[in-house]
């Protein structure tokens, strides 16, 4: 697998609450992770870097999972014990009130990828069926498209559409989506944060994914969009693809 982890502060921030990486285990399997911060001065930032830590400390002394189980398991206890250390920072430390993250995070083995997340960040997989999203936001705004109450014509310019219902650290429990899925070579994935999929649609995303360029260049064509288009927010993705057995990237 090759895979790049590409993240941007964008064009208004003057700092940068999202968070990322790639990550090996002791049997050599690969963990992606894109974490988006909110919260008060710095609390962001402080939000999405631990997520990310604890995921990469917590997968590299995992071992022994082999099957979709035994990882969508695995991702259930990981997501259980960051919200409780995320919302115990946040009460220890009062800089950090009303912190949070969001989190999406994708195990990928040669046959599957197991898929967790929680927010508005998203997964996509691109394969013979097409480019689709395989996550479904929990944010307002999708609850009122998924109750037919607005439509997504309608929810692209919606005035509460940053308004998340599900967050990583914000209460002391947090239920999660997990789900996996099969892929095979030359299939890419395309996780990121919604500074992002709120700049390009599906189309575009899909259009980028598709090119033969490098992966790098290809993320970084969809951040310069991004910017372009206004960058309010930060920007970060990974990009995956199911071919070589090495995987590469900036961390951070």
């Amino acid at each position: 697998m090759e895979g790049h982890f590409l993240t941007d502060r964008g064009q208004v921030r003057n700092h940068n609450e999202d968070s990322g990486g790639l990550f090996y285990n002791k049997e050599q399997q690969l963990i992606a992770v894109i974490a988006d911060g909110m919260g008060g001065h710095q609390a962001g930032d402080v939000a999405s870097r631990l997520a990310t830590e604890l995921v990469r400390d917590k997968w590299q002394q995992a071992s022994q999972l082999q099957t979709p189980g035994a990882i969508e398991t695995w991702l259930k206890a990981a997501i259980v014990d960051i919200n409780q250390s995320l919302y115990e920072h946040s009460l220890d430390n009062k800089e950090c009130k009303g912190m949070g993250t969001t989190i999406v995070i994708a195990v990928c083995t040669k046959e599957f990828i197991t898929i967790a997340h929680v927010g508005d960040s998203r997964c996509y997989l691109l394969n013979d069926n097409g480019f689709n999203q395989i996550t479904e936001d929990h944010s307002l705004v999708n609850e009122l498209v998924r109750s037919g109450q607005i439509t997504e014509v309608d929810a692209e310019q919606h005035p509460r559409k940053n308004i998340l219902l599900k967050a990583i650290g914000t209460e002391q429990q947090v239920s999660e989506d997990v789900m996996t899925v099969d892929w095979e070579k030359g299939n890419r994935l395309l996780l990121c944060s919604d500074g992002l999929s709120n700049k390009l649609n599906d189309t575009e995303l899909a259009s980028f994914t598709q090119e033969s360029n490098d992966l790098k260049e290809i993320g970084q064509g969809m951040i310069n969009l991004a910017n372009e288009r206004g960058g309010e927010d930060n920007i970060s993705l990974i990009l995956i693809q199911h071919d070589s057995s090495a995987v590469v990237g900036e961390n951070r």
